[in-house]
């Protein structure tokens, strides 16, 4: 993806902060495009692509996790929720329904950038390493989840207002190409092109929780996505309990 390709929608009432970052975005060689309410981010996400949100934890009318809720359900961008300093439980409750990283106010804008660049990275597809490599199927079941990695969605019957991030969705895809194999951390993270990131280890485990959270019927208890000690992460598509 050339820079210039890259569109960043930024939702934000307050214009002279969304004008600011705006200027962070467009001086990276990125596209931005500003929205000052969550209705209009929600029409103008609709009506063209973008690769990123940068979102408000406070909106009026509809908070900033909300609107990242409701994006989520139909578009698989990045999402970076941007909160007060000292509101820990956004930051959580962000983490843990839609967003794939956050920023607080106030920020270096160095670290908004780096920001901005690592949730590109982990959501964008996963390279393919070589032409050995295991294909990943157009569609898997996992539990009560059916995974479409065509369309890049994934849906369950018994959570219909749950979706996967895109960090999410892209650790899975990943996991996926060698079910009932495990994969080490250090694969995963050269994968997710967070190599070398000083939380890349954090990252990692979150969305493992993350996944977990969601997917499982029982996440103390993982039957799909578990661990092997001293290998790594493996997806299991049959529990081994079953």
């Amino acid at each position: 993806m050339m820079k210039h390709d890259c569109r960043i929608l930024i939702v934000d009432d307050d214009l002279d902060m969304a004008e600011m970052i705006s200027d962070l975005v467009n001086a990276e060689g990125w596209q931005a495009v500003i929205c000052v309410s969550a209705e209009s981010a929600l029409q103008t996400a609709d009506s063209s692509h973008f690769h990123i949100a940068l979102i408000d934890h406070h909106l009026p009318s509809l908070s900033g996790r909300a609107l990242a809720q409701k994006l989520r359900k139909s578009h698989d961008f990045g999402i970076i929720m941007v909160t007060a300093a000292g509101s820990s439980v956004d930051r959580v409750l962000s983490l843990e329904t839609a967003a794939d990283d956050y920023v607080v106010k106030p920020f270096e804008p160095a670290e908004l950038v780096a920001r901005i660049k690592s949730v590109l990275r982990r959501t964008s597809l996963p390279e393919r390493p070589n032409a050995d490599a295991v294909q990943v199927p157009a569609a898997i079941a996992i539990g009560t989840w059916i995974v479409d990695f065509h369309n890049r969605r994934a849906t369950s019957v018994q959570h219909p207002g749950v979706a996967l991030t895109s960090a999410e969705f892209s650790l899975l895809e990943l996991l996926a190409e060698t079910p009932s194999k495990p994969m080490d951390r250090l694969t995963i993270l050269k994968r997710l092109g967070s190599v070398g990131e000083n939380y890349a280890d954090r990252n990692i485990d979150v969305l493992i929780l993350r996944l977990r959270r969601k997917i499982e019927l029982n996440p103390v208890y993982p039957q799909h996505i578990m661990t092997r000690r001293g290998k790594g992460y493996v997806l299991v598509l049959e529990p081994e309990n079953a």
